[in-house]
């Protein structure tokens, strides 16, 4: 069993989830991506160890994170018996259910049937008797908003979570969803969706907006954009870079010449701020009070030690924030 470094709370800024009274690190760790069937187990260790050391306390997965579905789970099950279990009451662990898991009418989407088999599947994956944040995964059209905000409720109401979040969802049905978990009085209380400074969607479709209305925290994934925010393809595409060794989420004609010319505009206004490119587009994203919490990913230690550096300057002058609005 890991024994945690004893000052990891020391330099980790937390924020609330909107007006709960949850707080989450402002930098938290998904396991989307390197913590599947292909990775290596003892290096996924060492990021949820270094992590932990270095007060990241919250851990997002979702059913279908892998390769394969529920493999990502299954892993950090692993971990949390053989180095973090015994902090669990310290840590902050989220899943989700929304997209594909398994063949037939009930392995996808928003039903109640699907969404309450999910996360029991995801607790015996994990080794867990409950997560404390359980999200919905993405909006459905199909189904009853009723439909999906019950069974959210029945979830909390049987122990198995403790807070309720909504992934992917727009601002209107936000609204709409938020109406009804008030009603089931239901602990709603956080948004995660993509956010960076080269995608404004949740801007855009009034998420952003209405999320601070209602009082719900957000927390963003991809906030480095896939890597486009870092330095990372600059000079060209590492073969071991996840564009060429899995194009699902990445593809290589999506770095194209305008977007490195972006990006490396922005690198010279991250250098006057004495920020790497990575840095200052975590510290971006930070920079209003309704975000809550980064999601990063790692594949290195080094990676996770890098991108925590963003908190120590998250203040913009007009002048930057003009500068960096022309580049989006």
């Amino acid at each position: 069993m890991h024994v945690a470094n004893e000052k990891r709370y020391e330099s980790m800024k937390y924020n609330y989830c909107g007006v709960s009274g949850l707080k989450l690190p402002a930098v938290s760790l998904g396991l989307w991506h390197n913590f599947g069937d292909h990775s290596d187990y003892d290096n996924m260790r060492k990021l949820c160890r270094t992590a932990f050391d270095s007060g990241i306390t919250h851990f997002d997965l979702a059913n279908n994170y892998g390769p394969t579905e529920g493999a990502a789970e299954i892993n950090f099950g692993k971990i949390l018996k053989d180095d973090l279990g015994v902090y669990r009451d310290e840590m902050i662990i989220s899943t989700k259910a929304g997209y594909y898991m398994w063949p037939g009418p009930y392995g996808d989407w928003g039903s109640r049937k699907y969404l309450i088999a999910s996360l029991d599947q995801s607790l015996k994956r994990m080794g867990l008797d409950y997560v404390d944040i359980f999200y919905h995964h993405r909006m459905d059209p199909d189904t009853p908003l009723e439909e999906t905000m019950g069974a959210l409720a029945q979830i909390v109401n049987s122990g198995k979570a403790l807070y309720i979040g909504l992934s992917n969802y727009d601002g209107p049905t936000l609204e709409r969803a938020s109406a009804i978990l008030e009603l089931l009085k239901v602990p709603f209380i956080i948004n995660q969706n993509r956010y960076s400074i080269f995608d404004r969607t949740i801007e855009r479709n009034g998420l952003k907006a209405k999320a601070k209305e209602l009082g719900k925290g957000i927390i963003c994934f991809s906030p480095l954009a896939q890597g486009m925010l870092t330095d990372r393809y600059l000079d060209g595409i590492p073969e071991d870079s996840r564009v060429k060794t899995d194009g699902r989420f990445l593809r290589e004609n999506a770095i194209t010449e305008e977007i490195l010319s972006k990006a490396r505009a922005l690198k010279a206004i991250a250098e006057r701020r004495g920020q790497t490119l990575a840095e200052m587009a975590l510290a971006w994203v930070l920079k209003d009070s309704e975000i809550t919490s980064v999601l990063i990913g790692a594949s290195k230690e080094m990676q996770i030690l890098d991108n925590i550096k963003s908190i120590r300057n998250t203040s913009f002058s007009d002048e930057e924030l003009a500068q960096i609005e022309k580049l989006k």
